[in-house]
């Protein structure tokens, strides 16, 4: 569960004023709205990346409004994926985890079973400068899915891709939500991506938070 009451956020002179919302456990929620809007910024502050002026954040039923990223345990993918160039493939899906001291042993099963499901194992020992759109999409997926988070935020993950490659993605996206039943905030502009992927479905429009209802709900 994410949940968000009477929440003010900014940065600089921009700011959203008392939003509330709630996406349930094992939700897939999607947050769209115009560039500038804030979604970024709300985003950030679920993370724990930016902090709050006032208002409460809780997280599969726990405050989490003035805990450290860390703290909150979420994974997030940011737009474009972020990777770092010097890692392989193999060290981004290992990151979280040796930084959170799991066992050698448990290291190497985890990563085993994520590059299975997103289909990396082949790209295990490759480096970010070789890979495609999709694939380093898939990498940052990966890496933020490692150490089994509760809550996962993507910041436009699909922005940059084909249409071919977003619709993979969709699907992979979709899989991973099937198989492990995180609860998701996804950001987009794209109604077609927002309809096909959200369970619950918010607009920013004036600073404020719409509920709409996607269509497979109506």
């Amino acid at each position: 569960m994410i949940a968000l009451e009477q929440v003010t956020v900014g940065m600089g002179g921009f700011e959203l004023r008392q939003v509330s919302f709630t996406i349930p456990q094992g939700g897939y929620g999607v947050l769209m709205g115009r560039t500038g809007s804030g979604k970024t910024t709300l985003l950030e502050a679920i993370c724990g990346l930016r902090p709050i002026r006032s208002g409460i954040i809780r997280l599969h039923g726990r405050e989490v409004t003035r805990q450290s990223p860390a703290e909150r345990g979420v994974g997030f993918v940011p737009q474009e994926g972020a990777l770092f160039g010097h890692l392989t493939v193999r060290e981004h899906l290992e990151f979280a985890l040796v930084v959170r001291q799991w066992t050698r042993a448990a290291i190497r099963d985890r990563v085993e079973e994520i590059s299975t499901w997103l289909g990396l194992t082949p790209l295990l020992n490759r480096r970010p400068a070789g890979l495609s759109g999709g694939e380093t999409q898939r990498v940052a997926l990966g890496r933020a899915l490692s150490f089994q988070p509760s809550v996962l935020c993507l910041d436009e993950p699909l922005s940059a891709l084909d249409d071919e490659s977003r619709s993979e993605i969709c699907s992979v996206l979709e899989s991973i939500h099937q198989r492990t039943g995180v609860t998701v905030l996804h950001i987009t502009h794209n109604r077609t991506e927002a309809e096909r992927l959200a369970s619950t479905l918010l607009r920013i429009h004036d600073g404020t938070i719409q509920l709409q209802v996607p269509p497979a709900s109506r």
